[in-house]
């Protein structure tokens, strides 16, 4: 058994403590996330909206790029969450597809993801048919 700081309830609550940051006056829909790295480390991150909701960034991929852009490959496991006072349904609490995307590509291919009130899904479940980009053959 992992110790207490390893397993996946660590992680929400990392995933939680984020949501508390999250940058959400439109929506008021508050997202955290924590990713485990392969050193051990934990990185987290939160949603962050802006007026212009293309430049809106969810808290998966602030957690993700994050631990990428400070050297931390490959990350082990992801895991999100919604601020605990949305009334939100556990539908709503899955990764949105861009997030499933940059998960299918930054994750290995096992990983688990913790979905705060919904439970444990293999990667491979929330995205079974990922867009990928193939190297062309050249003869």
């Amino acid at each position: 058994m992992a110790p207490a700081e390893n397993n996946a309830e660590s992680l929400l609550v990392r995933a939680r403590q984020a949501a508390k940051r999250a940058h959400c006056p439109y929506s008021n829909f508050h997202v955290g996330a924590a990713v485990r790295c392969d050193d051990g480390s934990v990185i987290d991150g939160c949603n962050v909206e802006n007026a212009s909701y293309g430049l809106s960034i969810c808290a998966e991929r602030v957690a993700l790029f994050t631990a990428i852009s400070q050297g931390k490959q490959p990350i082990e496991l992801a895991v999100s969450c919604i601020d605990a006072k949305s009334d939100a349904a556990p539908g709503s609490r899955m990764p949105c597809g861009a997030c499933r995307q940059v998960m299918q590509e930054l994750l290995p291919s096992k990983a688990e993801v913790s979905i705060d009130g919904v439970g444990t899904r293999q990667l491979e479940q929330l995205l079974p048919a990922p867009f990928e980009l193939r190297q062309p053959k050249i003869n």
